[in-house]
């Protein structure tokens, strides 16, 4: 699955290379510019939708918002059904959820710069809106968590790693000017990747990925 900033939607590529729509307006208006997006353990998907792809033709093209203003929403593949989760985001960006998801953190990269943790009721709604960690230097974008529920998130001085509790435990640190985003993989998910300006890390460790595909 993808978000897609030029197109304005999440769509799935099928094994064939034909690409999908899932889902691209809400409430008959067109999606600002879906950013991250992450799958639940019952097949829904949570994803945020901040104004980036349409603020100007240099990631998406350039157009008024639709909906204005930058939400988070749950979508579910089967119903179709497409809710807004969360309301009050300056430009919502990347989202987890805890290894039990009985928390979503998002990450808000406009003027708050901060990342905040919601308690997820009923697997289906957020509640107890919380600052969970300041990033800085620079702005918090892509995120994921390990089994021990420690979050890795991106920054300009490379990769943050915050402790369940918030407590900044240390950094990977990469030689550029700022990261965007960071992702486990490998056979065992023991391998996290980095993107940067201008180029793609890898690092081993010896924890391991709790995220979902």
């Amino acid at each position: 699955m993808s978000c897609e900033h030029g197109n304005r939607r999440i769509s799935r590529t099928e094994p064939d290379g034909s690409v999908v729509t899932l889902v691209d307006r809400y409430d008959g208006n067109r999606l600002n510019s879906p950013n991250d997006l992450v799958v639940k353990s019952d097949g829904t998907i949570w994803f945020t939708d901040p104004p980036y792809g349409i603020l100007s033709d240099h990631e998406g093209h350039k157009a008024e918002s639709e909906l204005g203003a930058n939400y988070v929403f749950r979508f579910d593949p089967e119903t179709g059904e497409l809710r807004i989760v969360g309301d009050d985001f300056d430009r919502p960006n990347g989202l987890c959820f805890s290894p039990d998801e009985s928390i979503l953190y998002v990450a808000d990269s406009g003027e708050p710069r901060h990342i905040r943790a919601f308690d997820v009721v009923d697997g289906e709604h957020i509640s107890n809106g919380r600052i969970f960690a300041v990033v800085s230097p620079g702005i918090p974008d892509g995120f994921r968590v390990d089994t021990k529920g420690n979050l890795f998130t991106s920054a300009w001085d490379g990769i943050q790693v915050y402790s369940p509790e918030g407590e900044l435990l240390g950094k990977v640190l990469v030689p550029e000017e700022r990261t965007a985003n960071c992702s486990f993989g490998g056979p065992d998910k023991s391998r996290l990747f980095i993107t940067a300006d201008r180029s793609l890390y890898s690092i081993k460790l010896n924890v391991t990925g709790a995220q979902t595909p």
